[in-house]
């Protein structure tokens, strides 16, 4: 197993980090609804209160955050970690927030598109154009859960697009080096997919392998795991968070590769590049409440709008 520094402990459920040129590492405290500043000492700060279930996170033209709300899961706690379950009672509804990370102040961006309301946005990539792909994951019940897709809005709030329906669970996304593919992580199914953008916003149609197919298969996995969300590195690798079998996986853009680091939880949800030359992996153990840093053999692909 690679070595790890912890960076911080005691978190509620992290992810959606996000490494600050500063120093300093955000990161979604989805279990507590909090958007949480970790110091490079370990030492936390709560940069606004969102309740229901902020997920991924991402810095925007403005320098401000912008947040997928799932809208709040329901918590199980078990030999001292902590697991998301079913849609609660206390489910808030699905939303993206701004939050002004010098004064905590929060707006809601979105709650619907076209009259649909968003059910559980999950993570977020921006493009260079200051617009922002998300992806929807939808809820889960006892006897069914929502059907949702990928989503592309405009950071000042004047539009939302679904761009990509059906997806089956949705998770991470994020952009190639070039910005002209979309990659997307499907959760249950361990699969992802690949889309070539035509536009800010639109995918090009008829690149699937079959006609109700939006987009290219790049890899599925032959055993259980699940996917969560994603970081894209220099080299164009996907790098996936991965519940189950706990740890990063790296698949190479044409699918060719596929490596896996391990990690000691099973529900690794994350990963972000910071530091001197990008090449720091954040890493977030979710269940266990922590957030790790690893040296990674590759730079990690500089983001709009943070690394520029």
């Amino acid at each position: 197993m690679a070595t790890f520094r912890e960076i911080a402990a005691g978190l509620q459920f992290p992810e959606g980090p996000v490494a600050l040129p500063d120093g300093d590492l955000l990161v979604v405290e989805i279990a507590r609804g909090t958007l949480t500043r970790v110091k490079p000492d370990g030492a936390l700060h709560v940069v606004a209160e969102l309740g229901g279930g902020p997920n991924g996170a991402a810095v925007g033209p403005d320098g401000k955050c912008y947040v997928c709300n799932n809208g709040g899961f329901r918590w199980h706690r078990k030999d001292g970690l902590i697991f998301p379950g079913l849609v609660d009672e206390t489910y808030s509804g699905g939303r993206i927030e701004r939050v002004d990370l010098e004064t905590g102040a929060v707006e809601v961006l979105y709650t619907e598109c076209d009259g649909e309301p968003l059910k559980g946005p999950n993570d977020i990539v921006f493009d260079a154009h200051g617009g922002f792909w998300f992806t929807d994951h939808g809820k889960m019940r006892r006897r069914d859960r929502d059907r949702t897709g990928v989503f592309y809005a405009k950071a000042d709030g004047s539009m939302i697009r679904e761009s990509i329906f059906p997806v089956d669970g949705p998770n991470g996304i994020g952009l190639s080096p070039d910005g002209n593919r979309l990659y997307v992580a499907e959760t249950h199914a361990a699969r992802l997919w690949a889309y070539d953008i035509a536009a800010p916003g639109e995918i090009v149609r008829g690149q699937g392998a079959a006609p109700w197919e939006p987009g290219q298969l790049v890899a599925g996995m032959p055993d259980y795991r699940l996917f969560d969300s994603l970081a894209v590195d220099a080299g164009g690798n996907i790098c996936i968070g991965t519940i189950v079998e706990g740890g990063i996986t790296v698949i190479s853009p044409d699918g060719a590769s596929v490596e896996h680091v391990p990690t000691p939880d099973r529900f690794t949800t994350n990963i972000c590049f910071g530091g001197p030359d990008l090449r720091t992996a954040y890493i977030t153990l979710s269940s266990t409440g922590r957030v790790v840093a690893m040296d990674w053999p590759r730079p990690g692909l500089a983001l709009h709008y943070l690394n520029d």
